[in-house]
């Protein structure tokens, strides 16, 4: 009898030391508040009063945000000097005579919303192909406009699909032709001229933080830029 109770004592603690030495099953982490970051829309910034033309001063802000398939997606922040009550509309210049392109292409600004001065502005027409003039209901200084721009880029060579070159300008040509206009891109930069400033070559900045020089005037800011799409 002793040594049948040992054995019997002997398996129950086997079992306890078992249990106890088997491993938790695993519980993912809660997500916590840090684990999603917000994605702003394209061209706004974390503090929307970022100071200087364009938002806090007469100017224009131009981001173009670049899609795989060769078309921007737009955001042009502007501040006139004075209220206007017609808007002058552009696309930019087709490439056939452009440096970095010197192909014809055909620029097109689509799915146009437009706000003067952060009222929504009804458009009868939310597609430009030409220049063109846009009425306001009254008279405005400070116009935020949105769209797609297709038709500009020009793929470089088949090996490299993502390598290409595009013209960018604001949608809007104000009157004032000596407006300071930025104009960024995004992503995947790699050279910008600007054929119509006596120094054609306006890209500032090292690798990979490429720029493209601020404070343009407007009547000047055409650029072509080269650049890998997304």
């Amino acid at each position: 009898m002793p040594h049948r109770r040992r054995a019997l004592i002997l398996a129950a603690l086997i079992l306890v030391l078992n249990g106890c030495s088997g491993e938790p099953t695993p519980v993912p982490p809660s997500p916590g508040a840090g684990d999603t970051e917000a994605i702003l829309p394209p061209g706004q910034s974390e503090s929307p009063e970022t100071p200087g033309p364009g938002l806090t001063a007469p100017g224009i802000r131009l981001t173009a945000v670049p899609r795989a398939d060769g078309s921007f997606d737009m955001v042009e922040e502007v501040m006139l000097a004075a209220a206007v009550d017609v808007l002058q509309l552009q696309v930019p210049t087709s490439g056939e005579q452009l440096p970095g392109l010197m192909t014809k292409t055909a620029p097109r600004a689509s799915d146009l919303q437009l706000l003067a001065d952060d009222q929504l502005v009804p458009l009868d027409a939310t597609t430009v192909e030409t220049t063109r003039d846009l009425p306001l209901i009254s008279a405005a200084k400070k116009l935020r406009l949105t769209y797609r721009l297709t038709g500009t880029t020009v793929r470089r060579t088949p090996q490299r699909p993502e390598r290409a070159a595009a013209a960018l300008r604001p949608l809007i040509a104000p009157a004032e032709a000596t407006l300071p206009t930025t104009v960024s891109v995004s992503s995947g930069l790699l050279n910008a001229v600007c054929p119509l400033l006596p120094e054609t070559r306006c890209v500032v900045g090292d690798p990979p933080a490429l720029k493209i020089r601020p404070d343009i005037p407007v009547a000047q800011a055409l650029v072509v830029i080269q650049l890998d799409l997304p």
